[in-house]
């Protein structure tokens, strides 16, 4: 029998596999700029292969890929009028996914994130955003989700009525911020506080995704578990952010040769700026030592990296017969059959 979400958390660490948004554009299935995911309408089996990719390298859930799938964004594009099939179909793929799991069926998650358009001094764009929710949770408890990520929130505000929404339809829930560069929500709450008030008012988990790479994230993350008594949850992108570069969306790159598009290297030319996968793991390991209990990667990863993450704390992925092996390697490997020759030119090749 599936265990739920909350059965999981008592029984270990959840590896939650995100990062569609990057990877579904990096295999160019999806616009960078407006970012909505059109896949799930225009290219179903290539969502449904990165759904399978994710799960298969070590996540326990099958997270719709409804990210930016509200009623705001596809204003923006022009096509309200595919606001409903691609929510249900993207829950849908999602689904027939999560039930080919070979072990356990994984856990099928909703998704809601941050609209761009809540504005604390606006009452008319607070009830814009709570239709926005209503309703697309409102599908995922048609459709049958086990739970529904709210993610990416920088407005405290906002992960409330996200919150709010959820429970009204007895689903349970994760919550987690985006935090900018200003190192505080834009309400003007700490992380910490927003997350321990959210995790009263009867979240799941709570945490923070997105943004930050480990390095900068991780230090928001030791005080939110310090402040919640229940499940926390950390998902930082796999860029190298720094002190002084905090977020993706100023990082530079000195080395870049070519006059770039946009003042910064976000969101199309990050690439140089990726944490490997090792650095990732001993991330990992690092925060689940610390009793983080819902524990990924957002934006920018991969499945591989994703697996290295989910090997760290002790899990063994589907495709874990798949991780680096440099046994018969011509170079680098130590099989007694192996040329000496190629061997001891390892580190001049």
């Amino acid at each position: 029998m599936k265990r739920s979400l909350e059965q999981r958390l008592q029984d270990g660490t959840v590896i939650a596999g995100e990062g569609y948004l990057f990877e579904l554009e990096r295999r160019g299935y999806l616009q960078a700029g407006s970012f909505v995911p059109e896949v799930a309408l225009d290219h179903p089996e290539a969502l449904k292969q990165a759904y399978r990719d994710y799960m298969n390298a070590g996540s326990d859930i099958v997270l719709a890929f409804t990210y930016n799938a509200h009623r705001e964004k596809m204003r923006i594009i022009g096509k309200e009028d595919l606001l409903e099939p691609l929510n249900r179909n993207a829950i849908r793929l999602a689904k027939e996914v999560a039930k080919e799991h070979p072990i356990e069926e994984a856990l099928l998650g909703g998704n809601i994130s941050n609209t761009n358009l809540f504005d604390p001094n606006d009452l008319e764009s607070k009830e814009k955003v709570r239709e926005i929710f209503a309703e697309m949770v409102q599908w995922c408890k048609e459709e049958g989700v086990d739970f529904v990520n709210g993610e990416t929130f920088y407005y405290y505000e906002e992960a409330l009525i996200a919150l709010e929404e959820i429970k009204k339809q007895g689903l349970p829930a994760v919550i987690t911020f985006g935090l900018m560069g200003e190192n505080i929500l834009r309400d003007g709450y700490n992380v910490e506080e927003a997350c321990r008030l959210l995790s009263e008012k009867g979240a799941l988990v709570v945490g923070m995704n997105c943004f930050r790479g480990p390095h900068t994230m991780q230090p928001y993350i030791v005080d939110i578990r310090k402040n919640v008594d229940g499940y926390v949850g950390a998902l930082p992108i796999p860029y190298r952010t720094s002190e002084e570069h905090p977020t993706f969306f100023n990082l530079p790159d000195g080395g870049c040769s070519c006059h770039l598009p946009l003042e910064t290297t976000f969101p199309t030319a990050l690439d140089p700026l990726y944490h490997n996968r090792y650095e990732l793991a001993e991330w990992a390991k690092e925060a689940n030592d610390l009793g983080v209990n819902y524990i990924g990667l957002c934006c920018g990863a991969s499945p591989a990296m994703l697996r290295a993450v989910a090997e760290a704390v002790g899990v063994e992925t589907i495709n874990s017969k798949y991780s680096p092996d440099m046994e018969k390697h011509f170079l680098f490997g130590k099989d007694k059959t192996l040329k000496q020759h190629n061997l001891s030119y390892r580190l001049k090749a």
